[in-house]
């Protein structure tokens, strides 16, 4: 059975971050986004992939290439315009056979939940086979109704006192080609989009039988929100087996799973309490401490005396000696001046909220701490107070404190006045020197 993985979509809520990459590319827990996808696919037992895709397409080209790195092949195609799920998998049509398994490239899944839809749809011989899963707010999903395994209706997200159930569509199907044509008899949503549930509630009319493949709660995660990112970067740190690998000299202390790719430098004096990910050729301390899930890219350097606590550090960032760095999301190229302080934590106590597309959303944690894009600079003593996100290509000046948003392609420096006093004897005499 061939898989198709619907990757075009622009993730908006996740700016900045994705400014300047696909959603899909997105590192949690070491490896981009979809390298998690790909491996939960391959192990069950799925080698041949059509990607949808549209943002940044060509980044995901380059990255992925033709599959032969993982041992899997990949075909590619082009969603013109992004008109929503439906019309994502109707692009995939002529590259498909009677049945393919779907699922949508920002949710991670186990190879258990792959393979329980897939077992499903052979066992029970439905047209179409969706994965549910239970979530704690139907709100913000699409509500699957169920008598027995058979799909009885699909709600897009009800209000909690009207949900059937508490089971959430989780974006992985076993569809038959008879899909193509529900999709061209589709309506477009409110949003103007068509959606792939619409396209599956024609079938239901119809009298076509759909099943539901019942998943655990801990084989999905959702990635839709900037802060979703801490809990699947959580959620795949927490399945990692000790690794070292680089150059980890005497006097460091590595606690729990702790992985050190190939060509790291852990340098004396540092204190690691996984799990945690260093990559391929950083280079950490003398004298820091990463603290739990933390995940940091390739070639990073973290200065002498720096903490970094649940928070993901990308590519070729610097991390100058003296700073903090708690539950954030650190782009590429970075750079921060020594004694760069990120504080995550209200002095009320209360959840920090965040703005997203022009909305204020509360997070719902109380430890948070920044957003930052590729290629942010900052001089020395630096402060960002919880909540912030700044975009790319932003220079922040010496003992500036940022509280709010800052836009792409910003200078943010401190004016200051000075009062200058001279001492008139002192004066005199270096007028004569």
């Amino acid at each position: 059975m061939k898989g198709v993985v619907l990757a075009a979509g622009k993730g908006t809520r996740l700016h900045p971050i994705t400014l300047s990459r696909p959603k899909h590319l997105i590192p949690v827990g070491g490896k981009p986004i979809i390298n998690h996808v790909l491996a939960s696919i391959k192990e069950a037992g799925i080698n041949e992939v059509i990607f949808v895709v549209n943002y940044r397409s060509e980044q995901l080209q380059q990255y992925l290439g033709d599959g032969s790195k993982y041992e899997m092949k990949f075909t590619y195609t082009i969603q013109e315009q992004l008109r929503g799920t439906a019309d994502a998998t109707r692009s995939a049509e002529p590259y498909v056979d009677k049945n393919f398994f779907l699922s949508y490239g920002d949710w991670l899944t186990t190879p258990g939940a792959v393979k329980k839809v897939l077992e499903t749809h052979e066992k029970e011989e439905p047209l179409i086979t969706m994965g549910v899963v239970p979530v704690k707010n139907p709100e913000h999903y699409g509500i699957v109704e169920l008598e027995g395994f058979c799909v009885k209706g699909i709600i897009e997200k009800p209000s909690r006192e009207e949900a059937p159930t508490n089971l959430a569509n989780a974006g992985i199907y076993v569809l038959s080609d008879e899909i193509f044509e529900a999709i061209e008899r589709t309506k477009e949503s409110p949003r103007g989009e068509l959606e792939i549930t619409d396209s599956l509630s024609l079938l239901l009319e119809e009298g076509h039988k759909i099943v539901a493949a019942k998943l655990p709660s801990n084989e999905l995660f959702d990635v839709g929100l900037l802060w979703d990112l801490f809990e699947a970067n959580r959620w795949i740190l927490e399945k990692v087996r000790p690794q070292r690998e680089g150059l980890i000299e005497d006097g460091t202390h590595l606690i729990g799973a702790v992985v050190i790719e190939e060509g790291a430098r852990i340098r004396s004096g540092t204190y690691i309490e996984g799990p945690v990910f260093i990559g391929r050729d950083s280079d950490i301390g003398p004298n820091c401490y990463i603290r739990s899930y933390t995940s940091v890219g390739q070639q990073v350097r973290i200065g002498n005396a720096c903490e970094i606590k649940n928070s993901i550090v990308m590519d070729k960032t610097h991390i100058g000696h003296l700073s903090y760095v708690g539950d954030s999301i650190i782009g590429e190229n970075c750079n921060f001046g020594a004694g760069t302080i990120i504080a995550n934590y209200r002095f009320d106590g209360k959840s920090v909220k965040v703005k997203i597309k022009n909305k204020i959303l509360d997070s719902g944690r109380k430890k948070f701490g920044v957003i930052l894009g590729d290629d942010v600079k900052t001089g020395i003593n630096t402060l960002f107070m919880p909540g912030v996100k700044v975009a790319n290509n932003c220079w922040i000046g010496p003992n500036v404190v940022i509280s709010r948003d800052v836009p792409p392609h910003t200078i943010v420096l401190q004016k200051q006045e000075h009062e200058i006093r001279r001492n008139c004897e002192e004066t005199q005499e270096y007028q004569k020197s």
